[in-house]
């Protein structure tokens, strides 16, 4: 059904209503007006017959029919009104408008029946020889208790009519002014209360928008002000309610956007009801583009589908793991439970997914170190004992053999020696950048790469290797320099030790717009790309035989890494097998002038990096 405004609903009955009093008014006046002229009429034409029939006894005792006539023209003409004049027998005798000749007998008048049988008689009707509406009254004429005649008389409608009408005409043009007033002001009424509920129709509007402080103007009308009193006074609780809410929702949203784990809530359908952003991120979604959608459309992982059927299957809490393959491969340990809303109905399920990635790989790191640090000291302390046990079943008495045990516990001791430097120096390096410790100074890099391939030079030599250096004087950053010189001699002498003799090591320095890049270059066998995420591992080797034989400990890399983080750097390693490997050690640039004064500022104490990354492909 079609709505109306309230103007309209009210205004045309307001119009209807007035239209039909006038109309009800108007014809009830005019009746009554007509009503009363009418009675008026009778009473004034009874008193004037009774008053005129006392002149015509004597008359009317001896039937003096000219008399009689020429009486009823004389008082007739005087006091204007028709008189008739009949006999006890219904006989004409005189008219004060027509003669004798036109009389005749007037028995069928049936006000003249009346008066005859002695009751008075009224009658209205049209006269034929006036030809005109009449009004008509018969008295009998009595004369000692003896019916003697019948005296009628009449005056016409026609002055009354016109009276009549005009006053009907004064009437409608009234009821006409009347109504375009009453039209004007039904419609100022109508206007009036609707235009009350129309302003409390767009408070409601501005309500329902959230607009809750804008209060209703209360109307001067009992109803409408309290109307307006209570739409004001539930738009206060409403704000109140509201602001409660919000706060809630806002507290929820900052303690789910602030929490690290990941936070999912679906209903038992799997359709995501909320989402924190560290889930979002996690799946590579938005929290708007996931709320709503099946979790099957934004994550496709089975462990993940079997885990949340689980929790919904269960009654109690449910833990486990879940492997998700993306760019990497993370490792999430999963917290699932119930959702229930207020009433403690069930609606679906709540999983909380917290990355241990990091901490399985630290895990699996740690015990990859047991192993090879176990792995590490075994293999000399066996050649030891070996030796050792040799040379107490008797091969010291045999100076030759003695000389050659004697000469593997030498070499192996050295070995363990070697371990045990290389432990405790990465051992400082770190302590001293947990303790920030490490003390940097701006220094030019030119030297300090020079110094390094000074201390590389004889191990070059041996397999006619050359060293070549490219740093421009102006380069200068902000560093510990003996512990980067003993990073770049590690780098230098993993070049010269895995590259083929007659070959090449480049040591160059280059800057970008935030890092001031150093990089060991050579052309030797190269790693392979599988092995390149762990090059920096402690212990790690790619060919572990031929490490040994080379005499690495395996902790060099892990030093360079260490020693680059307590710079606030990092390390990256780009490797071709058989076309060589490049190290390339980021340090932050030092944004100074060209020019390198020759006394640097040694400030106390140097930025914990904690945030750095352990190592970047």
């Amino acid at each position: 059904m079609q709505r109306k405004r309230l103007l309209w609903q009210f205004y045309p009955p307001y119009l209807l209503i007035v239209l039909f009093s006038l109309i009800a008014v108007t014809w009830y006046a005019l009746s009554s007006f007509q009503q009363f002229y009418v009675e008026h009429a009778f009473s004034d034409l009874e008193a004037r017959a009774r008053l005129i029939s006392l002149q015509f006894h004597p008359h009317l005792l001896n039937q003096d029919t000219e008399a009689i006539d020429q009486l009823c023209k004389t008082l007739g003409e005087f006091s204007e009104t028709r008189i008739t004049v009949y006999s006890s027998t219904g006989q004409f005798l005189g008219d004060s408008e027509k003669t004798l000749s036109l009389s005749s007998n007037a028995s069928d008048r049936p006000e003249v029946q009346q008066a005859l049988q002695g009751k008075l008689g009224i009658a209205t009707r049209n006269s034929l020889a006036l030809n005109q509406e009449m009004l008509f009254l018969a008295i009998p004429v009595i004369r000692d208790n003896q019916l003697i005649g019948v005296l009628r008389t009449s005056i016409g409608l026609t002055p009354f009519d016109e009276i009549l009408e005009s006053i009907r005409n004064k009437m409608i043009v009234g009821c006409f002014v009347i109504l375009i007033l009453a039209t004007y002001v039904s419609f100022i009424v109508s206007r009036r209360i609707s235009r009350s509920l129309e302003e409390m129709k767009r408070g409601a509007e501005r309500f329902a928008r959230g607009e809750l402080d804008q209060k209703l103007l209360i109307p001067n009308s009992e109803e409408m002000g309290a109307l307006a009193e209570m739409l004001n006074h539930m738009a206060s609780q409403l704000d109140e309610r509201l602001h409660t809410v919000v706060q809630q929702r806002n507290e929820q949203e900052a303690i789910l956007a602030s929490m690290v784990e990941s936070v999912i809530a679906v209903d038992d359908r799997q359709i995501v009801l909320n989402i924190n952003q560290a889930a979002a991120r996690l799946f590579g979604t938005s929290v708007q583009a996931a709320c709503g959608r099946s979790l099957k459309e934004i994550v496709r992982n089975v462990d993940l589908q079997l885990f949340i059927k689980k929790t919904l299957s269960n009654k109690e809490a449910v833990e486990g793991d879940i492997l998700m393959q993306s760019e990497q491969e993370r490792v999430l340990q999963a917290h699932g439970t119930y959702l229930r809303d207020g009433t403690g109905r069930r609606i679906g399920a709540l999983i909380v997914l917290n990355d241990i990635t990091r901490l399985r790989q630290l895990e699996n790191i740690r015990r990859d170190f047991v192993a090879n640090v176990s792995h590490e000291l075994r293999t000399p302390i066996t050649s030891v004992k070996g030796a050792v046990e040799t040379l107490l079943d008797g091969a010291m008495d045999r100076r030759e053999d003695a000389l050659r045990f004697l000469a593997i516990i030498s070499r192996h001791a050295d070995r363990l020696n070697a371990i045990i430097e290389d432990l405790l120096q990465l051992s400082r390096v770190e302590e001293g950048t947990n303790n920030e410790s490490i003390v940097l100074e701006l220094s030019p890099l030119k030297e300090v790469l020079e110094h390094a391939a000074q201390t590389c030079e004889i191990k070059a030599q041996e397999k006619a290797i050359a060293i070549q250096i490219e740093c421009e004087e102006r380069f200068v950053a902000k560093i510990n320099p003996p512990l980067i010189e003993q990073a770049i001699v590690n780098l230098i002498e993993n070049a010269i030790k895995y590259s083929e003799s007659n070959t090449q090591v480049w040591v160059k320095v280059t800057e970008i717009e935030s890092d001031t890049i150093i990089r060991v270059m050579d052309e030797g066998c190269g790693i392979d790309k599988r092995h390149q995420p762990r090059l920096f591992e402690r212990f790690y080797r790619v060919d572990k035989a031929r490490s040994r034989q080379l005499g690495g400990t395996g902790l060099g890399l892990a030093i360079v890494k260490h020693i680059t983080q307590a710079h606030g750097g990092w390390i990256s390693v780009e490797s071709t097998v058989g076309k060589g490997s490049t190290f390339s050690i980021h340090l932050p640039r030092y944004q100074t002038a060209l020019q390198v004064e020759p006394d640097y500022e040694r400030p106390s104490a140097v930025p914990k990096y904690s945030s750095s990354p352990a190592y970047k492909p």
